[in-house]
């Protein structure tokens, strides 16, 4: 089984937008393979519009002039990949990325591309047509590109499984569908197709679905389909957005296990809008930060940097590189919050190997001010262990107790 542990990467969403070009791409990967490997991270993910000849930032052109195959199937712009020429698509990037020791994603929107329906475009390696498989009743409400598909018919079938032969060809590791995953019930299906085509398409591939918030009751649909699964709309450097997702993670945490995770969405920290503002930089606190970085790895959503990652100062690394922390990802299980209330939230995640507990303590209010949990509510009698942001070690009995900074988190590791 794929996706044991919660996916661990980069995407260039937050930064690029749909203006992420082949150069760029290279960069972060040596970056990471060379500072982020070692701690875990792994996917190197290529996010929307890299058909798009002329796209420059996180806007979309309504019916943009994507290029594709004689089938329909979206290949890269060569201006901005030009490895892809002669037909490779994504190979030799991909091929690069793998040299590198790390995995290779790609986005999509769901259906597919409207010209290829208007065109009348012939499926690959089927008796299909492209326009006999699209739905043009169904059209994403924020990016026109695509039609979505007729799930009921066979041509939709085909096309999927098409897409996905290609992707695999390419040696894709990871695909985010995005316009799918809140969009229950009219995608239930399509959903189904695009799991069955990734699971027959010869690789492994973990299969993401975006945005949320994806339903809460269709938590067992999706942990059937998918590999992981947006439970927020998109998610950036605003507390706001970040104290809210407390109440979102208590809702989802109970539905991560091995190979299907509720994902926060990505981690927008370091050098983000670049495509706008190349000095722009995440708007949250170091505390903000440490406070995302806690409660994604104590729910253990997916970890996908939003950042320019050549751009990463001392701070951003050090949050990204704290192998005690990350260590929750893997070895946690049963997260879920003791208490939270409109100032504080407590959550508590035993080890697997049953020798120890993390106990995180979030301070979410405007002002200073202490957390504790008492060694009843814990159910603990007597600790030692260590506070992973600071490393400042505790032993006694009684309060486990935090004074925090206005957002600040606190994780520690009791034995």
């Amino acid at each position: 089984m794929i996706a044991q542990t919660p996916p661990m990467g980069w995407n260039s969403w937050d930064c690029y937008g749909a203006a992420v070009t082949e150069e760029t791409v290279r960069a972060n990967a040596e970056y990471m393979a060379s500072f982020l490997k070692p701690y875990g991270w792994e996917y190197v993910v290529v996010d929307i519009q890299w058909s798009r000849a002329n796209a420059k930032d996180h806007a979309y052109e309504p019916f943009a002039d994507l290029t594709m195959d004689e089938f329909g199937r979206l290949t890269p712009a060569l201006n901005r990949f030009p490895s892809a020429k002669d037909g490779a698509g994504f190979r030799p990037l991909a091929d690069y990325v793998h040299s590198l020791g790390l995995k290779f994603g790609i986005h999509i929107m769901r259906g597919l591309p409207r010209l290829a329906a208007h065109h009348h475009l012939p499926i690959a390696d089927s008796d299909g047509f492209c326009h006999l498989a699209a739905d043009p009743h169904s059209i994403c409400a924020w990016n026109p590109d695509m039609y979505g598909l007729k799930c009921d018919t066979a041509d939709a079938k085909a096309y999927y499984d098409s897409i996905f032969r290609l992707y695999a060809s390419w040696g894709v590791d990871f695909v985010k569908c995005d316009d799918i995953a809140r969009e229950y019930p009219h995608c239930r299906r399509e959903i189904e197709l695009i799991s069955d085509a990734v699971k027959n398409c010869g690789r492994d591939m973990v299969l993401s679905l975006s945005p949320g918030p994806a339903p809460l009751e269709q938590a067992e649909h999706l942990k059937a389909n998918a590999n992981m699964w947006r439970i927020t709309d998109d998610f950036w450097d605003d507390w706001a957005l970040l104290k809210g997702m407390f109440e979102r993670a208590e809702k989802w945490c109970v539905h991560a296990a091995p190979g299907h995770w509720p994902d926060a969405d990505m981690l927008p920290v370091g050098a983000l809008r670049q495509c706008e503002n190349p000095n722009d930089r995440t708007r949250f606190t170091p505390a903000e930060q440490r406070t995302m970085m806690t409660l994604w790895c104590m729910m253990r959503s997916p970890l996908m940097i939003g950042g320019e990652l050549t751009k990463n100062d001392a701070f951003t690394l050090s949050l990204l590189t704290n192998s005690s922390v990350l260590e929750i990802l893997k070895e946690g299980w049963c997260a879920h919050p003791l208490r939270t209330t409109d100032d504080e939230s407590i959550w508590i995640s035993p080890r697997q190997s049953g020798d120890g507990v993390w106990i995180a303590l979030f301070n979410l209010s405007d002002r200073r001010r202490s957390v504790s949990l008492s060694a009843e509510e814990a159910d603990l009698t007597f600790f030692r262990g260590t506070e992973l942001w600071t490393r400042r070690q505790v032993r006694k009995s009684g309060t486990l107790r935090a004074v925090l900074p206005p957002h600040d988190a606190a994780v520690f590791l009791l034995r």
